[in-house]
């Protein structure tokens, strides 16, 4: 059949692009929903982060539990179940988890909002692996890209608008809320919305269950297997909740305890100080000095070494990812039974790659809050930061649009003006939209010095997945080091240059991972899906260094992920061509 009579479900398609949006709105919500969740129940910047870690680990169960399914069964589930009744499925298991999150809410309980997140997000996953293939079903094969590229478009739309909707539900109108008055806010908005939610979840099953148009997309596909490699990544689950446990339980240890009912004391000796007029170098007044200062001294003397044991937990959990993938590909290339797609080396590395590149993204923007908190950079509230979280997850809208112009073919001056336009337009949509919600987006207009350095960017990077991301990853890693070592102004437009950074990185680091897989290629999919994990892992450990050394300098950890960013492009080059593919032959496909 000729491409001319693969005629576009574009009814079906309009209805699939629905669930993109999702991913994006709920996803950069979390970066307003976080600071919020550490000023309403007085956390740490790691326990504010575990938003971070429900949300994402999910992702990774959810991808986990069905390669398991389709390795023990030797079919590809979501293909059996058809791709059609696995998105209904993920939409109502993402309700499900809006009615958990409402309960939660009701109750002001922040471990049940977790669980909340956790079981929206594993609908997500399902969805998510059902829909990127789903869409290249929709019609001609040689056009999938152009609508994963659509889906991608939107979802970017729908990070750019949550935060400006969660700030509203969380804030109000008010110009600026202090974080002691977060404190005693209603949580009844935080109710409508996730009500919202849940019900758009309910009607979006519905129009797909019910729909016509939207063909059922069974694939029975076989499924190779790779009972070694699912042997590995489930130890690897158990050694992570090994890792992750102590931290947890750590907040409700004796230590934590004690200093809790130490800086009470302080607290109370501080309030006296100020109620009472002691006279200078009096007993009382040196009494209570001398009180404060030995409590506080213990505290944190306490303090450093409940954190340094946190960090040591929390290093290890990092440390089993790494070691769990590397042992894998050593093995697989002793001998290759069992280990399925983890033989190839691209791909293995692309996992680590999948792992960094989510764990930047989203560690970026969920400690932004924190950071804007400074004094150097701003002394924002938790209220007042809408306007710059929803520029970084808009970032990668601009982006996405501008990697979308190669799907149309266009040559020459069109596809150079096309180039420039697209992310000068998409960044006036960003502040539009802020605007019309009734933000201040002035200090945020010469940002678009930021957008037109990312248009020379696409220009050098001349559509080539591997130079693309040796040139982003670049961009990435001096951006960071310019948001490290200045302040205000300069440094905030730094941070947020990651989002412009991050927003090609997904499909170039997808293609040079999969290329040469053959019949590999499907399962090697799944496990870069599930190092999506890497949103789940690298913001609380960010967040537990900011606890000890301070959230600007806490950034390193970004300088370091674009820094392998870069490596795995220059590294994977060098393999593929030992494979003799050609590297610039890649077309760059899908989208996150």
């Amino acid at each position: 059949m000729s491409s001319e009579q693969i005629k576009t479900n574009y009814p079906a398609l309009y209805t699939l692009i629905t669930v993109f949006f999702f991913w994006g709105f709920i996803a950069a919500g979390n970066s307003i929903f976080i600071p919020f969740c550490k000023s309403y129940f007085s956390l740490d910047q790691f326990q504010s982060q575990l938003v971070d870690f429900a949300f994402y680990t999910a992702y990774y169960v959810g991808a986990l539990l069905l390669f398991t399914l389709g390795d023990m069964s030797g079919k590809d589930i979501v293909g059996k179940w058809g791709y059609k009744k696995s998105i209904v499925y993920g939409l109502l298991f993402s309700a499900l988890g809006a009615g958990a999150m409402i309960i939660a809410v009701e109750a002001s309980i922040y471990a049940g909002m977790l669980v909340g997140l956790f079981i929206v997000a594993l609908g997500f996953s399902l969805q998510q692996t059902a829909a990127n293939p789903f869409a290249i079903l929709l019609g001609d094969p040689k056009t999938g890209a152009s609508r994963v590229n659509l889906g991608g478009g939107i979802n970017s739309f729908g990070t750019t608008i949550g935060p400006i909707v969660v700030a509203l539900a969380l804030f109000g109108t008010a110009k600026s809320i202090s974080d002691e008055q977060i404190k005693a806010l209603e949580l009844s908005k935080v109710v409508i919305l996730y009500i919202g939610v849940g019900l758009l979840f309910i009607a979006a099953a519905a129009l797909f269950y019910f729909s016509k148009k939207v063909p059922s997309g069974i694939a029975n596909e076989p499924m190779e297997k790779a009972n070694k490699a699912l042997r590995t990544l489930v130890i690897m689950t158990v050694l992570l909740g090994i890792m992750f446990t102590p931290v947890f339980q750590s907040y409700k240890s004796d230590e934590a305890i004690k200093i809790e009912a130490l800086t009470k004391e302080v607290d109370v000796a501080k309030e006296e100080l100020a109620r009472t007029t002691y006279l200078a170098n009096s007993p009382e007044l040196l009494k209570i000095n001398e009180k404060i200062t030995a409590n506080e001294s213990e505290a944190l003397l306490l303090k450093q070494g409940l954190e340094k044991n946190r960090m040591l937990w929390l290093s290890g959990a990092l440390l089993v990812v790494l070691g769990g993938i590397l042992f894998s590909y050593t093995s697989a290339r002793k001998n290759s039974e069992g280990w399925g797609a983890m033989q190839y080396p691209q791909l293995v590395l692309g996992m680590l790659a999948i792992f960094t590149y989510v764990g930047v993204e989203v560690a970026i923007g969920s400690n932004l809050g924190e950071l804007l908190k400074l004094k150097e950079f701003g002394s924002l509230q938790s209220s007042d930061i809408a306007p710059y979280i929803s520029m970084y997850w808009g970032s990668l809208m601009i982006g996405r649009w501008a990697g979308a112009i190669s799907v149309f073919n266009l040559q020459g001056s069109k596809k150079t003006i096309a180039l420039i336009i697209v992310p000068l337009v998409a960044f006036g949509i960003i502040l539009g939209v802020n605007i019309l919600s009734g933000k201040d987006m002035k200090p945020l207009y010469y940002y678009v010095v930021c957008v037109l350095i990312q248009i020379g960017a696409f220009f050098l990077s001349k559509d080539k997945p591997a130079r693309t991301l040796m040139i982003f990853g670049s961009f990435g890693m001096i951006a960071m080091l310019i948001g490290l070592f200045t302040s205000g102004t300069v440094a905030i437009y730094a941070f947020l240059a990651g989002g412009l950074a991050c927003s090609i990185m997904w499909p170039s680091i997808f293609s040079l991972s999969i290329i040469g897989l053959g019949k590999y290629t499907s399962q090697g999919s799944a496990f870069l899906i599930m190092m999506i994990l890497g949103g789940g892992i690298i913001p609380p450990i960010q967040g537990k260094l900011s606890d000890i050394i301070g959230i600007h300098q806490s950034y390193i950890i970004t300088v370091v992920c674009f820094a392998y960013l870069t490596l795995f492009a220059v590294l994977v080059k060098g393999l593929l061509k030992k494979q003799n593919i050609d590297v610039d032959a890649i077309e760059v496909e899908g989208s996150h």
